[in-house]
């Protein structure tokens, strides 16, 4: 009996297949470039008409973009249901950016007790890996670095915790993550020995979690999270009364006060 020979639309479903599952679990990142077309290719064992036919079928559903004429990319997945407009609400509001940092508190904690209770040696290892470039920018006084590396260990903290709602979730959200955390850590910065407590926080949440304990991790990410709305919502009370002072001196603008 003769074998019956895959119709190469068929093999190009399950190369859609395939890198949309890779897509789905988180291990194809948005924006992320594929291999150029000869290598993928090779690496998935099929023609190179059938993966064109593949990756043709992500592309109609919005899972894969062209990139600056360099080929294929991740799209950037949940960014337009998350909207810029909102982005500006939460950012530009203070009521709102408090309920942005109240979900990430209730969202983070609970996503580093589950990478606590789930994460395998190669998330340890990645976690490990982050924790050390933030404690090498924060040596080198290079809070850019830092920042970065920082938005990086929330989101593998995310990773690990293998939940892919949450992950996709979050990654929708990192880069209104990486803006709040670049931008959070502007102000903080202006509190004396701020830079040392969220290095020290950042080591305690990773601890636990490397340390499988998920009671302290998430223990860990609350205090975190804590510190940083009420340090903030201190900074921006300061600012405010500063102002009125201001205004208090100046009668307002609108008046012949002498200065």
């Amino acid at each position: 009996m003769t074998g019956t020979a895959i119709k190469p639309e068929k093999a190009a479903e399950s190369v859609a297949r395939h890198i949309e599952a890779l897509i789905l679990e988180g291990t194809l990142r948005p924006d992320e470039p594929l291999l150029p077309e000869r290598e993928l290719a090779r690496r998935l064992n099929v023609s190179r008409p059938t993966l064109r036919d593949g990756l043709k079928m992500l592309q109609d559903k919005g899972l894969l973009q062209t990139g600056d004429g360099k080929g294929l990319r991740v799209a950037q997945l949940g960014a337009a249901a998350i909207s810029d407009p909102l982005l500006m609400l939460l950012s530009g509001r203070a009521e709102l950016a408090d309920d942005y940092l109240e979900f990430r508190d209730i969202v983070e904690c609970q996503a580093a007790a589950l990478a606590a209770k789930r994460a395998n040696e190669v998330d340890l290892r990645r976690i490990q890996t982050c924790l050390e470039r933030i404690e090498q920018a924060h040596a080198a006084a290079e809070p850019d670095r830092e920042a970065e590396a920082d938005t990086e260990l929330h989101l593998l903290i995310y990773e690990a915790s293998h939940n892919l709602v949450l992950l996709q979730i979050m990654r929708a959200l990192s880069g209104n993550l990486r803006r709040d955390v670049i931008y959070n850590r502007g102000r903080l910065f202006s509190v004396p020995g701020t830079r040392d407590r969220l290095r020290d926080q950042h080591h305690a949440i990773a601890l636990a979690i490397i340390e499988r304990n998920a009671e302290a991790a998430h223990d860990a990410a609350h205090r975190h999270l804590t510190y940083i709305h009420r340090t903030l919502r201190e900074i921006r009370q300061s600012e405010a009364t500063l102002d009125v002072s201001r205004r208090r001196d100046a009668g307002g603008g609108l008046t012949a006060r002498s200065s």
